[in-house]
């Protein structure tokens, strides 16, 4: 039986927020994508990362306050250190939960570059927030290096980054010859580490890349059939959150388009989701895109629930 290729975004709820949370929230994940497994999706993954770069740029800003001589992490570094550790913990799992099944697959996770443009406009109003509370002094001192920071009133002051949008996967061919060969890929982890091209030399970037906005892209690059986005919700919603809400089962790129022109999805949450399904239908304009919750994800494969969206 053919497989059909599958994107699978994965959100903060599949991950934890702490390492020992992560180890236990990922066993649970594991088990999700087993069934997607089991139903012949060949699966490439890609995760958030955003509690787990924050704590690492935090330990290692921290590291460097104790011991002088160790040189802080740049924000490309803590995205790679981000990778390795929540990849490792996904597909230990996950290869635990197929071999329980008595499914014998490889999981590898692929260590992935994502090129960024220099003169993106997010360079200038860097927008993403990370790492731990500083002093005024401490903030002064960032300010100085040329970092943007942001003040909370009650609890000082944290770095601010850009989330410039993706360009080129550098790995994508890595990535499409073991999706090609069958087998389960984690790659693009926290939106990718972001790099920027000189010439022959990729030099790392002091930013952030959109978990969706990247998964959208890798969905296109690998032409799959499918883009499934977890959310913790079980549908997109219109009038969320209000009295007035009701569950979108499906809509189409012009539909989604709309919606988002009239303000319908807010812009941390939902709003990249549904820009990341249109810029992956307008390349693979026979592909579906599933935005649906974890618990929900095998029903909504099945077209039991969550919100397709399509191009027509």
């Amino acid at each position: 039986m053919s497989m059909k290729k599958v994107v699978i975004s994965l959100g903060h709820d599949a991950l934890g927020i702490t390492t020992g949370a992560q180890r236990d929230a990922v066993k649970i994940t594991a088990k999700a994508l087993a069934d997607l497994v089991e139903e012949h999706y060949q699966l490439t993954i890609t995760h958030g990362n955003g509690p787990q770069v924050s704590m690492i740029h935090k330990a290692m800003t921290e590291l460097r306050r104790v011991y002088i001589d160790y040189t802080p992490a740049p924000m490309c570094v803590c995205s790679a250190m981000s990778q390795g550790y929540v990849g490792y913990d996904i597909q230990n799992a996950l290869r635990s939960e197929l071999l329980a099944r008595g499914i014998s697959k490889p999981v590898s996770t692929i260590l992935t570059q994502v090129t960024v443009d220099p003169y993106d406009e997010a360079f200038y109003e860097p927008t993403k927030v990370i790492g731990r509370y500083m002093s005024r002094d401490d903030a002064e001192i960032e300010m100085k290096k040329g970092n943007y920071v942001k003040e909370d009133p009650d609890k000082g002051f944290r770095r601010v980054v850009a989330a410039p949008k993706p360009i080129d996967i550098v790995e994508i061919e890595a990535i499409r010859t073991l999706a090609d060969a069958g087998q389960v890929v984690i790659a693009c982890g926290g939106g990718g580490i972001p790099v920027i091209e000189q010439q022959h030399t990729l030099k790392g970037a002091s930013a952030v890349i959109e978990k969706d906005a990247i998964a959208g892209k890798l969905a296109a690059d690998l032409a799959c059939d499918v883009l499934i986005i977890l959310t913790g919700e079980n549908y997109v919603y219109q009038n969320y959150g209000t009295d007035r809400q009701t569950a979108i089962t499906s809509m189409n790129i012009t539909e989604a388009k709309s919606a988002a022109a009239e303000g319908q999805f807010e812009a941390g949450t939902m709003l990249p989701k549904i820009e990341a399904a249109v810029s992956y239908l307008e390349k693979i304009k026979t592909g579906k895109v599933i935005i649906t919750s974890m618990d929900k994800v095998k029903e909504a494969v099945n077209g039991e629930t969550g919100t397709v969206i399509t191009y027509d």
